[in-house]
């Protein structure tokens, strides 16, 4: 299970402050502190709990944007098509804190690096301001020595907003949803079992790349002045995941949550028309 997803949903869940006149300050700055619970990896029985510093940015160049859409730069001739940079990790696990990995080499922590081309699909004026497509392809590699590859994974999904969400002004509810793709070496990982590691409750086992199942994420966030609070529940199924089978899932659908607030202390004097 990734931390994604931290950056990425405390992101999906943050929004600029506009003015009367629908414009906004060029960038805005600060801080916060997230708290998240999260399995070891996806399909594990064992629980983390992390309390972890939490950077909020927003910029809003003609060119170059970050904001609750991620970082990203408008490298085609469209409105519509934005690559972004997609970020995510993985935390580092203790195979004795995990029943099904007893005796297995501990699982080192790993961060995934790639683009996510998003893609507009519907923009409105009015409680749903846009309803997108994301493409995230990232390469995943183990931060400790020695470093390694671990395979790459694509997981394509649905993202809407909705503003003043369930009659309440100033929240936005954020939706994200669809499925979960990695290669061989990504699923090996985390869900293959060597012959040596074998054991007659735990089979030899050799994880296939392909789908791995499927993931909602909601989030519920209001920006006051100068304080933003989030907070998000995901749930997530391996129901019909190529390594369902595996000896090393405990569980084929969980949920995680997490909450966060930041302190904005910095924003520029310079004002740019807001964008939905």
């Amino acid at each position: 299970m990734n931390v994604w997803r931290l950056v990425p949903i405390a992101a999906a869940c943050c929004g600029g402050l506009a003015n009367a006149a629908g414009q906004v300050p060029l960038w805005e700055a600060g801080i916060g502190v997230a708290a998240i619970t999260l399995p070891a990896y996806r399909g594990a029985d064992k629980v983390h709990q992390f309390v972890l510093p939490l950077p909020y940015f927003i910029y809003r160049g003609d060119f170059f944007k970050a904001d609750r859409q991620g970082v990203r730069g408008q490298l085609f001739d469209s409105d519509r098509v934005d690559l972004t940079v997609s970020a995510s990790a993985s935390p580092p696990t203790k195979s004795d804190d995990v029943a099904a990995r007893a005796d297995m080499p501990n699982l080192q922590p790993t961060l995934e690096l790639g683009l996510q081309t998003d893609i507009t699909l519907w923009r409105g004026n009015g409680a749903i301001p846009f309803v997108k497509l994301r493409l995230p392809l990232r390469e995943a590699f183990t931060i400790t020595a020695p470093r390694r590859d671990v395979g790459a994974i694509f997981s394509p999904n649905l993202n809407a907003d909705v503003n003043d969400a369930f009659g309440l002004p100033g929240w936005t509810l954020g939706v994200v949803t669809g499925p979960v793709f990695a290669t061989k070496r990504q699923n090996a990982y985390f869900y293959s079992v060597a012959p040596q590691y074998a054991t007659a409750s735990r089979p030899a086992y050799d994880a296939k790349g392909g789908y791995g199942g499927m993931q909602l994420l909601l989030s519920l966030s209001k920006r006051f002045n100068n304080t933003w609070v989030g907070a998000y529940l995901r749930q997530d199924t391996l129901r019909g995941a190529v390594y369902a089978d595996s000896p090393l899932v405990a569980q084929h659908s969980y949920t995680s949550a997490g909450f966060a607030v930041s302190w904005i202390f910095g924003r520029s004097d310079t004002l740019v028309e807001a964008q939905p």
